[in-house]
Formats: structure tokens, sequence, C-alpha cells
């Protein structure tokens, strides 16, 4: 059996740091004639303990003595972090800088290739013809000279469009208006030739030019201008009714500008004084009428003139190239109606048409009066410059809207 041992006394030496030392007169009185030794200042002070009231079914743990330990001074604080950097996002393949360069460039050669490629798919409409003689012509001279025609042909026209212009199917077409276009080292040069000027056709005397087509077609009227003028044709480009109306149409209508009130019952034509749009058809019959001007055949050559000056203008705007309906429209139009001479290259095509839409100089061929004779001075020395490419040295005096020497 165990030996008892009896509970260590207060006053135990080796106790001391627990109970404190009865002896010391710094004990307090806790009541009752009792007094409790402060603990010494190496010895750790017991806490009382509180014990919760009866009844209440829990016991709170008594707080175990602590041994005293040594003063530790606080440890430093730890130094700041230093911020991290966030992780790195993956990287991403870098832009090819050259994409939209690439596309930009696909598209422009795509451009390109339809406004080069449309134009010579209207001309697979082209008719052509053998609108030069055989036998002596006059010799190659510098700069090219253009015979436009206009004819009454009413291809391309509805049935509605013949009755509106009094247009019907003829067996022999007619020629409306004959011009001379020179282009070269100098000013280009439109030259109207009135179709009731008198000259010499050969093999039918003298009579109006526009018989020469009636009686021989385009060769003979080409031998007519080349014996009378000494001026070679280089080309020869006939636009029919049809075309004509089909090209004001493309380029939206064009503007015209009589000097007076035109009512033409022949040419089914009423419009008002001064600057207003048209249609095609209303710009056909301005060209075409002569009954309600005062000087006839004349000014209706004028006329024709301002309307090929008008259509020009609209043809060469940016929107004719900027809008692909509308040059695909303008390229096309007319091509079933048009007919050239056989040679004629599409370079010469692209010439004319570039030259006709604003030609630096228009007027009529020289005449001494109403009846259409030609001015034997005035419109010999006309000739001889467009011959020698000298439309540089055309003056004001040879060159009158009218013909008419000033």
């Amino acid at each position: 059996m165990a030996e008892r041992r009896d509970p260590p006394q207060p006053g135990t030496p080796e106790y001391r740091w627990l109970y404190g030392d009865p002896d010391d007169t710094r004990a307090t009185d806790v009541g009752g004639g009792q007094k409790r030794p402060l603990p010494q200042s190496d010895e750790t002070r017991v806490m009382p303990v509180v014990l919760p009231p009866e009844g209440t079914g829990r016991q709170r743990p008594r707080t175990a003595p602590s041994r005293p330990t040594a003063y530790e001074p606080p440890a430093p604080p730890a130094p700041p972090r230093r911020p991290t950097a966030p992780p790195a996002r993956p990287s991403r393949p870098p832009r090819s800088g050259g994409s939209w360069k690439r596309r930009i460039l696909a598209l422009l050669v795509l451009w390109i290739a339809f406004l080069v490629v449309t134009p010579l798919l209207a001309m697979q409409k082209i008719e052509h013809v053998a609108a030069f003689p055989a036998g002596d012509r006059p010799a190659a001279q510098p700069g090219t000279t253009y015979l436009v025609l206009g004819s009454d042909k009413a291809d391309g026209l509805t049935e509605a469009q013949k009755r509106a212009i009094r247009a019907g199917d003829r067996s022999s077409a007619r020629t409306d208006s004959i011009m001379l276009l020179h282009i070269g080292s100098g000013p280009d040069l439109l030259m109207s030739i009135p179709r009731d000027s008198l000259v010499a056709v050969p093999g039918h005397g003298t009579t109006k030019i526009n018989a020469a087509y009636a009686y021989g077609g385009p060769k003979l009227l080409v031998q007519t201008i080349e014996q009378d003028t000494g001026i070679r044709i280089d080309d020869v480009i006939q636009i029919g009714f049809g075309g004509f109306v089909d090209v004001v149409d493309a380029v939206g209508g064009i503007e015209i500008c009589p000097d007076k009130r035109m009512d033409d019952r022949d040419a089914r034509l009423h419009i008002k004084k001064g600057c207003q749009e048209v249609d095609g058809l209303t710009a056909l019959a301005y060209s075409r009428s002569r009954h309600a001007q005062r000087l006839g055949d004349l000014d209706r050559a004028r006329h024709q003139r301002e309307v090929v000056n008008a259509v020009g203008k609209k043809a060469v705007s940016p929107w004719s190239v900027i809008n692909p309906v509308r040059y695909w429209q303008l390229t096309h139009a007319g091509a079933s109606t048009l007919t050239v001479s056989d040679g004629t290259s599409a370079w010469a095509l692209g010439r004319f048409a570039l030259a006709m839409t604003s030609p630096d100089l228009s007027c009529g061929v020289p005449i001494s009066d109403l009846a259409v004779h030609w001015d034997t001075d005035r419109s010999r020395r006309m000739f001889r410059l467009i011959r020698q490419d000298r439309t540089g040295d055309v003056g004001r005096g040879l060159c009158t809207e009218s013909g008419l020497a000033r």
C-alpha cells in the first residue's frame, strides 16, 4: 500500500512560489482574521477561481497555474512584403500588320479588274461595218479624226418610245447628225456638219450631204467628206436612237438650257425656257428638233453638241466610277445599237469616249448662208488646220456655234 502523504503546507519552502510566505508582512487581509500573503516578485500569483452558482449543472474548470517564464523581447516587425506582379496573361500571337493591307490590295485588284472587264464585255455587243471606200483616199495625217453619226435607227426603243418621237422601222436608216471629232497635239475639236449642207456627192452631183448616206451608206458618206474636205477619216462611230436614250438615262438625265420655249410637234417636244433636267427621250427630241428653231438645222446641230457635252460631264463624274451599277449601265448603254468601222480598236473607242465628254472647241462647219453653202475661204482654212493637226490655231473667226461668220 502506498504511503499516505500529508498535503504540503503553505510555509513549506519549496511551495512558497505557489502559496506565498505567511511571514511576509505584506500579506493582505482577506477577512475572518486571515491574511493571504502577497506573492513574491518572482512568483506567479494564483487567480481566484470563481465557481458558478449551485444548480446550474455546469462546472468551470480551474485554471492551471503556469510557471514563470523569462522575459523575451518582442519580435521585430516583419519587413513589408513587396507587391507581387499579377500573373502574366497568356500571350496572344502577334497580329499580322499585313493582313488588312492584303485585303485592301485584293479589293483594289478586283475593282480594277471590274473597271477593265466591264467595257470589254460591252464591246462584244457592238456591231462592226465596212465603212471605208476603195480607191484613192487622203494620205495618213497627224492626229485622229472620227466621223460621228447619229442614226435615226430605232433599234433598242420600245413601241411606246418610237411613237413618242415618231420613229418607225425603216429599211434604210438616215443620219440625223454628222460631226467630225479631231484629237491630236492641240485642243480637241468637235465640228458639226449640218445634214442639209450642199456638197458634191460622188456619182450624184451636188445635193444634201445627208443623201450620201442614203445612197451608199457610210462608205459613200466617208468618200464624200474626204473628197470635199481633204481630211482623212480614221474611224467611224454611229449611235442609234436607242443607244442615245439609254446613255442619257444611264447618267441620270442631263441639263439642257434652251433660250426660249420650244414646241415642236414633229419632234414631240414641249419644253419651257431656261435650264432644266430632262430624260433620254426629251434630250433626243431636243437634239432632233429644228422647226422650233430660228436657224433651223443650224440650231439643231448646236443643240446636238450641247447634249453631247452635257452627257460627257455626267459620264466623267467620280460617281460614274464609284457606283458599280451606274458604271455597268453607262458602259453597256446602247452597246447593241452602236456600230463602228472595221478595225476600230478598244483603245480608239476609249480615246473617242474621253474626248467626247468635253471637247475644247465646239463649232459648226464654216458656212456662208442659211442655205448651208460652205464658206469657201473660211472652210478651207478650217480644213487645212485640221489636216495639219493645228487646232490650236483655230480662232473665234473660224469656230462659231452656227458656222456663220461673226
